[in-house]
């Protein structure tokens, strides 16, 4: 029986990861957003609720008792120390639930999945998945895109950008590169072009 094998989808804000993971949804391949599953990790009364109202104070709770994303964002944007005492809570958290939803993609028979994740090289998830897809798109045009589907002004962008590992880095640590600066059927063919060559051939998974 042949092992279920991992994509993992990355690159930054705007690059369009999620509309790669569509794609590769469309192709019959489950996709776990690791960011929704973070979210998950932090409802209120979990572990890790409690741990970041410790940190950060209940001023980053709204008033159902919910932690406030845009209240926190505030609070650890621009802030590398506060960033890192927050990932320190969320990711491991995080990465629990994601593996426990790919164990039931196995136990499902599926032969691939994907987990869609921004910090995928910084949270140090490298081995849990056994390629990696990365998504890049020029800056100017990644303005844009946030600008028309966030309406998030350009100032903000520019400063969201470049609090993130650049795309040149995140290079180094990619298996495939998927160059989103074109048109959507030019994204297709690519993501048609990567996923073919891995159905088509079955390589062991890494250790």
């Amino acid at each position: 029986m042949l092992l279920m094998r991992v994509i993992g989808v990355t690159g930054n804000i705007g690059s369009g990861k999620s509309t790669v993971c569509h794609m590769l949804e469309r192709r019959g391949c489950p996709v776990i957003d690791a960011d929704v599953q973070a979210h998950q990790t932090y409802r209120r009364g979990t572990t890790v609720w409690r741990g970041i109202v410790s940190v950060f104070g209940t001023q980053v709770l709204g008033p159902d008792g919910e932690v406030d994303r845009t209240a926190l964002g505030g609070r650890v944007f621009g802030d590398a120390a506060a960033r890192e005492r927050l990932n320190a809570l969320v990711h491991p958290a995080t990465k629990r639930r994601v593996k426990r939803l790919l164990a039931g993609f196995r136990t499902q028979g599926y032969e691939w999945a994907a987990v869609e994740a921004t910090l995928l090289v910084e949270a140090g998830w490298r081995r849990m998945v056994d390629r990696i897809w990365l998504v890049a798109s020029p800056e100017a045009l990644v303005i844009e895109r946030l600008g028309r589907d966030r309406h998030q002004p350009g100032p903000e962008s520019r400063a969201r950008i470049a609090a993130q590992m650049s795309a040149i880095e995140k290079m180094e640590h990619a298996d495939d590169i998927i160059y989103n600066d074109g048109s959507l059927k030019e994204l297709e063919a690519r993501v048609e072009q990567l996923w073919q060559g891995l159905t088509a051939t079955r390589e062991p998974p890494r250790g």
